[in-house]
């Protein structure tokens, strides 16, 4: 391993923390500000020479209902509105048949199977298309989730999308309701799981279907600053991302074990305590921003995964995982931080059985850079029995004693640019002080906590431990010499040049993510070889992507920003750049393996 430990000593930040899209040559399509936007409403509707116009504006969950409906009855001034309150079941009704998905888990349920019509009552939405019926002159409005269904042909159809990390954000703050039913006090974690299985599949299926009636999409992410752009110009920004590399845009989180690295290196906020989570490449919950020119536009990125797929993934890829993007890339920071939970997650049979899922979360940790003692906790020390290690967890959870980790658990040191890969039913979690890239599947939620040092939760709960099912997908088998043969640096050369080296790293064979790493004075040669490919700049202060055949502009790659190139790019090539040339830069590179 080449020490190369401080030479990315900058002393300025360049990482960009919100990444765009150019597509100005959209524009036309494109209002800014509730003044602008309304314009452009009442054009459209001067349009129709018709006695009663009916506009509809279906909204994603997680939009601020009772605002978002103000403004549009301010700027329509409807004869008569119709919400999704009038045609929902009601919430009592909705939480019964939701009940089997939630569960009672403070964490974990079951992915739904229920579409929006199961949330909608047959004979409330019969009376409100009487109701539009009896209208025969001005403007009806129709607002809410689903609303596209009390009316098939609207003069207008507004979808008014919502990031998920806004989303996210409005939980976190009180200001949102899940899916038909008023529950906004409720504590976080319950309106995220209740979000995660069951409202945000139940949008995404309904948004798939209607996206080709769309006039206009809404972004009200920022409702001091909106933006809505026609749907022509919409389709065209969608084509746009996919032949093109580029970046969505990063959340940063703190925790209770984060760290200072990357509020120093990445340039944050110096008032946060802390960072524990970089969220910059997890297509379900990042935005991807437009920039029209005439201003920005933030859409969820797994918009281009449902209506650009074989662009995006390929074909290989989307036959396989459909349209879901498979690929995960997260930063942990622990320098000046604490130890992460020590963790498992199930293997690919029990997340199938247990909670619907097609796929677990099979991961790796590669070290960025790393802190005094650096380590990972990875793997069982040799000779353990697994009937004493749960009961000593069941008693820490307890709280009868401290879990004796150096009893069960290996600890490994950790340096910069090591990989330490983590198949599910991988005991593991990352000691302080490191800067872990997380390359893992696309999972979200599926980490069982065995142990989390007797910490308490933000508030003020211990934290959830999950032992039983911990217990259920641990592999014993995977002790210290397993783990040192099969799972540390499984580092082996497979091309190289003048000015570069290309480097297998893993994963585990269990795994379908292959990493490749590149150490580069050089320009570099890659390929998409029709699936995508997910980079991070993990050495450099700057690199440049370019196409051979001049196919999109040079997009420009600052330390630690995370980037996709769509598979229907195929070759492209990676160079040092800017204050970088002439020094060696590295990427890691993850792909599906097929």
């Amino acid at each position: 391993m080449r020490d190369i430990t401080n030479r990315n000593t900058v002393t300025e930040p360049n990482f960009n923390q919100h990444p765009a899209v150019p597509v100005r040559e959209y524009n036309d399509g494109y209002s800014g500000g509730w003044n602008e936007i309304s314009g452009t409403l009442s054009e459209q509707l001067e349009e129709n020479n018709s006695g009663r116009k009916v506009i509809v504006v279906d909204c994603y969950q997680g939009v601020l209902f009772e605002e978002l409906l103000s403004l549009f009855s301010d700027m329509m001034k409807p004869v008569l509105t119709i919400t999704s309150r009038d045609y929902f079941l009601p919430p009592e009704e909705i939480s019964r048949i939701t009940w089997p998905d939630v569960t009672d888990d403070r964490v974990f349920g079951y992915v739904t199977r229920l579409t929006i019509k199961d949330f909608i009552s047959p004979g409330k939405l019969d009376e409100c298309r009487s109701r539009i019926d009896s209208v025969t002159g001005g403007t009806v409005l129709v607002f809410g989730y689903g609303a596209a269904l009390a009316f098939s042909s609207p003069d207008l159809l507004i979808y008014a999308d919502m990031p998920r990390r806004e989303i996210v954000m409005r939980m976190r703050s009180g200001r949102v309701n899940n899916l038909g039913i008023s529950n906004k006090d409720e504590l976080f974690e319950q309106q995220y799981k209740r979000g995660f299985f069951v409202d945000w599949r139940v949008c995404d299926r309904h948004k798939k279907k209607l996206k080709d009636k769309w006039s206009f999409v809404l972004d009200s992410a920022d409702m001091s600053n909106p933006a809505m752009i026609r749907a022509d110009c919409y389709d065209g920004a969608l084509t746009k991302a996919v032949s093109v590399p580029f970046s969505v845009v990063p959340t940063f989180d703190p925790g209770l074990w984060g760290g200072q690295w990357m509020k120093e290196k990445l340039g944050l906020d110096p008032s946060s305590p802390n960072y524990a989570w970089c969220f910059n490449c997890i297509v379900e919950e990042n935005s991807l921003l437009f920039d029209f020119g005439r201003g920005l536009f933030e859409t969820p990125a797994s918009n281009l995964v449902y209506f650009r797929p074989v662009e995006l993934l390929g074909e290989a890829v989307y036959g396989r995982f459909g349209d879901e993007f498979p690929i995960r890339f997260d930063y942990l920071d622990t320098i000046e931080g604490g130890n992460l939970s020590l963790q498992v997650h199930p293997v690919t049979e029990y997340i199938q059985e247990k909670f619907g899922m097609h796929y677990t979360q099979d991961e790796s940790y590669y070290i960025v850079d790393t802190g005094e003692d650096a380590s990972v906790y990875l793997g069982l020390r040799e000779g353990i029995s697994p009937a004493e290690m749960i009961e000593d967890l069941l008693d820490a959870q307890n709280g009868n004693q401290p879990f004796d980790d150096t009893r069960y658990v290996n600890r490994w040191p950790a340096e910069k640019h090591d990989h330490f890969l983590i198949p599910g039913g991988t005991v593991h979690c990352s000691g302080k002080n490191c800067l872990v890239l997380e390359i893992s599947s696309t999972t979200f939620v599926f980490t069982f906590k065995l142990w989390d040092w007797g910490r308490i939760d933000s508030d003020g709960r211990p934290r959830p431990i999950n032992i039983w099912h911990g217990k259920e997908v641990i592999q014993w088998e995977r002790d210290t010499e397993y783990v040192r043969n099969n799972l540390i640096n499984r580092i082996r050369t497979v091309a190289e040049g003048v000015g570069w080296k290309e480097e297998s790293t893993g994963l585990h064979v269990r795994e379908f993510i292959e990493t490749r790493r590149h150490w580069f004075t050089r320009k570099v040669t890659h390929n998409t070889n029709g699936g995508v490919n997910v980079l991070d700049l993990v050495e450099g202060r700057e690199v440049i992507v370019e196409s051979p055949e001049g196919r999109f502009e040079p997009f420009i790659v600052h330390y630690a920003e995370v980037f996709i190139v769509p598979a229907a790019i195929g070759e492209y090539t990676i160079r040092p750049y800017g204050e970088a040339e002439g020094t060696e830069c590295v990427t890691i590179k993850a792909y599906v393996r097929t």
